[in-house]
């Protein structure tokens, strides 16, 4: 019985590829990904506009499957003809949610500007549609007496604000919950000594 995970077999003597069947080595070599600095891997030009060409050929009016893609293009397999359509699909959107970001940042600047505004202001108490004023000890003057409740609430709301912008930049550290603890099982009805 074959499951599909058993090693592959070498085969004896070179095989001619079949009219339907794909020369496995890829049709355009240099177009893998580059190594970046940090071992991570960069798209060189050249894959990004392959990468463009497959979109194309799927979304063309005959739309190729990702079979013929691979094929067309020197792809290695089907699946790598699908990931470069979904990279395509990337690039598309990226300048899209770049241009989101920065209205949404600006927004938030906006408002966390008028934040700074009312922290920033003397508010007084009013009551009844009425100033509340004290009697100044040392001036023996009468003056409005300030209230900090806007104030505190404009510094929560700016706080908030600030985190929108972090979140929005992904300038958040990843959070790990750690849970630890035991269990405990009561078995309800059943007298312990029962037990033993």
């Amino acid at each position: 019985m074959e499951t599909g995970n058993e090693p592959p077999v070498p085969a004896v003597g070179p095989v001619e590829p079949g009219p339907h069947e794909a020369d496995p080595t890829p049709k355009h070599s240099g177009l893998d990904r580059l190594h970046a600095p940090g071992g991570r891997f960069e798209r060189s030009m050249d894959t990004v506009r392959r990468d463009a060409a497959a979109a194309d050929l799927r979304g063309a009016p005959h739309r190729m499957t990702y079979r013929q893609i691979a094929a067309e293009l020197g792809f290695n397999n089907p699946g790598d003809a699908w990931r470069a359509v979904q990279r395509a699909k990337v690039d598309v959107a990226r300048p899209a949610v770049t241009k989101l970001i920065q209205t949404e940042s600006e927004e938030l600047d906006d408002l966390y500007a008028m934040a700074m505004e009312i922290i920033d202001a003397n508010h007084v108490t009013v009551s009844h549609g009425r100033v509340i004023t004290m009697l100044d000890p040392e001036t023996r003057e009468e003056r409005p007496l300030t209230d900090n409740g806007p104030k505190l609430q404009a510094i929560q709301t700016a706080l908030r604000i600030r985190e929108s912008y972090r979140k929005l930049h992904g300038l958040d550290a990843e959070q790990k919950v750690s849970v630890s603890g035991a269990v405990r099982y009561e078995v309800v009805g059943v007298n312990p000594e029962d037990l033993t």
